[in-house]
């Protein structure tokens, strides 16, 4: 609200000087404009004059609009005096003329009214007497005044259905009106650091145009905001004005007559006394009756039933053991327990000791006062109160039907059930074989330090080799027909001339050995293994520095992992044969190790220790997964062909199957053996693994993975493999499966190797 205040007559004249001086102003700039060119600054100059027309003409109607200010900012402080006056002039006129005549106030207004439109037809006509351009940009100028029609005529088209074309729409004349060009938010951020006042700027989607702000403008949305009406001058609560005059009035507002239904008792309560009296009469309602006290207290030994108790859920106390023959004064011979059972009695735990010896009596007279009655009803009594009593829900169900829904064995054929052929010739435990990749030859490891290759079919021992020390492992190569054996310190790769003259000539060439000179010491490699051609037995000899337990070839046959558990970070080596080189894998190990294998497909290595199995990527170079099985210690692991289950043997008998890309939890945990895994494996391609303990028997296991990720693999036990003897506590050692049959070889502790078919 603008405070009005009286304008003395010195007052009155400053202001009429002003208007004529801003009117003559005016009027020197649109003389300056017709003079000047037809060029584009003609088009700048006058806009500027016609700003500063609409600054002067908005103050004199008392708008606070932006370019107004925009002006004053430009002439000195006086001047901004004077555009505030000029604002005020319309109030000040009224607060002038507010005494006098009313019909003087409404002249002097007109006056004022006609010198202001007459002032904006002189800046109409100078803009048409310009040019067409000039007319366009005055109608196409920003501007947020309410009056002004929108540029767009498209209605309430959205604004989606011109996202692919070049422009928004059309104005009045049908013209279409072009997209301007984005800027990057690079751009606008640099402009708008640059303009101080560009937070009054927003951009009008509907006509593409950039809207500046008003104070007036600015004081609407900041009073919106704050959740108030967007005009100062509204009041929310007005003070009450009473249109109806109370005093004197001789009539009411309504002279219609008073109706009857106010002089007649309502028949609806009428019915609803009904019902109450009815209610009272037939017991529903009682006035006089108190509630019932519950007593707080009850017979904790009555016989009374679980509606008059308080509190939980009532549960009778089990009844006491009546007593039988034993009780009896004099019971039969059976049950008199001898001095031996008496003194048995004595060694037992108090809990499992009986509480009442039988003795035997002449007559029921002579039988004396039970010494632990006070003791046995006491506790007795303690058992009632203090010991918790709950039900228990039985479901009666059967157990047949809990056990889940798995193939006919007879339906997975084929699979080993029945021994076929023994392998006979060594003197102590077989601790290792292994199957060539052909099927035609298997290989074995004793304690008694030798090695021998034997034919599948016949059994006919074809090679032996006298290693001197117990062997640890043998595996063949997957490519060539050569052997690597660990026994002590050292891994042997053998020359077994099972393959053709090519495989031979070809095994000559990759197991030479280069005399080594002027070996450099500090070479960490030279250090942990050596390389010697051995002459004795007719192939490579690495010599380790710790013992080596286990030994297992890359499937493209040029590299081999041995696997020392006492090394510490030394423990797992990679050795490439046809280099002679020698490395440590490039991770930080932890724990003791206890295996390790090469993924079937991929360059993952796997490395276990005694709680838990770690799978490295050979290429990166980190750690990929870490399973978790759960168990006292890991005794073997094996890798399924598809590379993405596995299996582990555990000390406490326990086999843990592994579906690596569901979790690093085991799938399934099958307690099948006894006493210690010795071995697993799983068959090349046929769906069957086997465990191996020293319980001298071998399972066999119908595992299923399918190609279809929704679906888990089936594990089915298909037969117990039984023939091995125990010895020193030791049953069966090993376990492998034919490379290309569905047959199975097992080493005991028994010195013997069996092959089992199906």
């Amino acid at each position: 609200m603008r405070s009005k205040r009286n304008l003395t007559s010195s007052d009155e004249k400053d202001l009429q000087k002003r208007k004529e001086d801003n009117l003559v102003e005016i009027e020197k700039r649109i003389e300056e404009a017709e003079t000047s060119s037809d060029d584009s600054p003609f088009v700048s100059d006058f806009e500027d004059s016609e700003n500063d027309d609409n600054e002067t003409l908005i103050g004199d109607e008392g708008s606070t609009d932006e370019s107004g200010s925009q002006e004053s900012e430009l002439s000195d402080s006086e001047d901004e005096d004077a555009v505030q006056s000029s604002d005020d002039d319309e109030g000040d006129d009224n607060a002038v003329y507010a005494n006098d005549d009313k019909d003087s106030v409404e002249d002097n207004n007109h006056s004022s009214d006609s010198e202001v439109d007459e002032h904006d037809n002189v800046g109409v006509e100078d803009n048409i007497d310009g040019s067409d351009d000039s007319r366009e940009i005055v109608e196409e100028s920003d501007s947020s005044e309410d009056e002004v029609a929108p540029r767009n005529t498209i209605g309430d088209v959205p604004l989606k259905w011109y996202k692919d074309e070049e422009h928004i729409g059309y104005d009045l004349s049908g013209k279409k009106i072009k997209k301007k060009e984005k800027t990057s938010k690079l751009d606008s951020f640099l402009a708008r650091t640059d303009d101080a006042k560009s937070w009054r700027k927003i951009i009008d989607e509907y006509n593409d145009e950039e809207v500046n702000l008003t104070k007036e403008e600015i004081n609407l949305i900041r009073r919106m905001m704050d959740s108030k009406a967007p005009h100062a001058d509204f009041d929310p609560h007005p003070s009450y004005i009473d249109w109806f005059t109370w005093d004197g009035a001789k009539h009411p507002l309504s002279n219609a007559p008073e109706p009857k239904r106010r002089f007649i008792p309502s028949k609806w309560d009428a019915k609803k006394v009904v019902k109450y009296v009815r209610a009272i009469r037939s017991g529903q309602i009682k006035l006089d009756d108190k509630p019932k006290e519950e007593p707080k207290f009850y017979d904790l030994w009555g016989e009374a039933s679980s509606a008059d108790r308080q509190g939980l859920a009532y549960i009778p106390a089990p009844k006491p053991k009546l007593p039988g023959h034993e009780e009896s004064y004099n019971p039969s011979l059976e049950y008199i327990p001898t001095q031996e059972e008496i003194n048995a009695y004595q060694l037992m735990f108090e809990e499992d000791r009986p509480k009442f010896i039988p003795k035997q009596y002449t007559s029921l007279r002579s039988v004396p006062a039970y010494e632990k009655a006070v003791q046995e009803t006491f506790d007795r009594c303690l058992d009632l109160y203090l010991c918790p009593r709950v039900h228990k829900k039985r479901i009666n169900i059967d157990p047949e039907s809990l056990k889940p829904k798995l193939p006919n064995p007879r339906n997975l054929k084929p699979y080993p059930t029945t021994c076929y052929l023994e392998y006979r010739g060594h003197k102590g435990p077989v601790v290792t074989i292994s199957a060539e990749s052909t099927g035609q030859w298997l290989a074995s490891g004793s304690k008694d330090g030798t090695v021998r290759i034997w034919e599948v079919e016949t059994g006919r021992c074809l090679q032996i080799w006298d290693i001197g020390e117990p062997i640890n492992e043998v595996e063949w190569n997957p490519e060539l027909p050569i052997l690597a054996v660990a026994a002590g310190q050292d891994v042997f790769i053998l020359k077994t001339r099972c393959g053709n003259d090519e495989h031979q000539k070809k095994i000559e060439d990759l197991l030479h050995v280069q005399p080594q000179v002027g070996a450099d010491d500090s070479d960490t490699n030279e250090s942990i293994v050596n390389w010697v051609q051995d002459d004795t037995h007719g192939g490579i000899r690495l010599k380790h520095f710790k013992t080596v337990t286990k030994v297992e070839w890359h499937r493209k046959g040029d590299y081999l992992s041995t696997l020392m558990p006492s090394g510490e970070s030394r423990s797992v080596l990679v050795h490439q044969l046809s280099k002679k080189l020698t490395q440590r894998i490039p991770f930080k190990t932890k724990g003791i190790h206890v295996t390790s294998a090469f993924h079937p497909t991929r360059s993952m290595f796997f490395a276990a220790t005694k709680k838990d199995v770690r799978v490295y990527d050979l290429l990166k170079q980190k750690l990929v997964k870490k399973l978790e099985p759960g168990v006292r210690e890991i005794s073997s692991l094996a890798i399924h062909p598809g590379g993405d289950n596995a299996i582990v043997g555990s000390k406490d008998g326990k086999l843990c199957w592994f579906d690596m890309d569901l979790s690093s939890k085991p799938y399934k945990v099958l307690r099948c053996h006894g006493k210690d895994i010795t071995s697993v494996a799983y068959h090349r391609s046929y769906p069957l693994f086997v465990s191996s303990s020293d319980d001298c028997t071998a399972y066999v296991f119908h595992g299923m993975v399918y190609s279809d990720l929704n679906q888990n693999p089936l594990i089915v036990p298909l037969e117990i493999l039984r023939g091995h003897s125990s010895f020193d506590g030791r049953g069966v050692m090993d376990c492998k499966f034919h490379p290309r049959q569905p047959w199975l070889f097992t080493a005991g502790a028994d010195s013997l190797i069996k092959l089992y078919c199906h």
